[in-house]
């Protein structure tokens, strides 16, 4: 027990110091920087120079219990810089999945919705074009084929299935949903537990990783943000501002739509292990009226 105690804690504080700490006292070092150099002297080194020295000149400088509460207090302030960035960083990720539930959101998921509906008229457009043409032996019949492909693949870039939701992280996690109800008419939403509990380990394990991927990239994108703050008193913290932000907003796409394969990959591999779990006869894949009677079955109706 005390092994695994000891273990346990030499985990917690290596967290710690991964999530709040470390990036926690990078953040109060770049604040410090900006405080003390300001908008007026933002490159010269020679006034932070002047302050470090000092402050390490002053007569507490030399003092080991100022020298400990002062380490104590940076540390607590790393600490709490880094669980409110953490607190923001779940904000972000809300605001990825969120729905729309005011005129804000509701202006952008139209918006969106409207791309993808011309995106989704050309796509259709030209492949009809494409179809008359190979039918009828035409000579651009390949280049219409190409533009039926490029078409397609500009429409899915907007999205998989019509946008529903104001920001494209949202629409593709919850994309499944869609695709798997459309192929199976199986509810996900109903069948998610029941899947879970029955998917390998290493499946439930690359799930929980892409899930944590994205709530990761939530995190930097908080960071990202905190770092533009800063830039109110030292506008260069910008420039690291809006390259956090953004790298952080490409990886909770890349998660997302990672985590949204995954879910589709297990129904597709154990849609069938479900029915055959749950009573039902299931011979091979898993099809639409089987699909349809395990929903019922999950739903519980009255």
């Amino acid at each position: 027990m005390t092994a695994f105690l000891n273990a346990l804690s030499g985990k917690l504080a290596e967290r710690w110091l991964a999530l709040l700490a470390v990036p926690g006292l990078v953040y109060l070092a770049l604040l410090a920087t900006a405080v003390t150099l300001g908008q007026r002297h933002w490159r010269d080194t020679g006034r932070l120079r002047e302050r470090l020295d000092a402050l390490a000149a002053a007569p507490s400088a030399h003092s080991a219990g100022v020298l400990a509460v002062c380490a104590v207090a940076v540390l607590a302030g790393a600490a709490l810089a880094g669980a409110g960035v953490q607190a923001l960083g779940g904000l972000v990720e809300r605001i990825w999945l969120t729905g729309p539930r005011g005129p804000v959101t509701r202006w952008l998921t139209e918006r969106r919705a409207r791309r993808w509906r011309a995106a989704d008229g050309a796509y259709r457009t030209a492949l009809v074009a494409a179809g008359r043409a190979r039918l009828g032996g035409a000579a651009d019949a390949d280049a219409l084929v190409a533009e039926a492909e490029s078409r397609h693949a500009r429409r899915n870039a907007l999205g998989l299935v019509a946008p529903r939701h104001p920001f494209g992280t949202g629409d593709r996690v919850t994309t499944p949903d869609r695709r798997v109800w459309r192929a199976y008419r199986l509810d996900l939403t109903a069948a998610w537990p029941h899947l879970w509990l029955i998917a390998p380990d290493s499946t439930r394990a690359e799930l929980g990783s892409a899930r944590a991927a994205l709530s990761a990239a939530a995190r930097l994108t908080a960071w990202g943000l905190a770092y533009l703050l800063a830039a109110v008193w030292w506008w260069p913290a910008a420039l690291v501002g809006a390259a956090t932000t953004v790298t952080g907003v490409l990886r909770g796409r890349a998660a997302a739509a990672s985590f949204a394969e995954l879910a589709e990959a297990l129904v597709d591999l154990q849609g069938a292990e479900l029915a055959r779990t749950l009573g039902l006869r299931c011979e091979g894949r898993l099809t639409p009226e089987t699909g349809e009677e395990v929903t019922r079955l999950l739903s519980k109706p009255d």
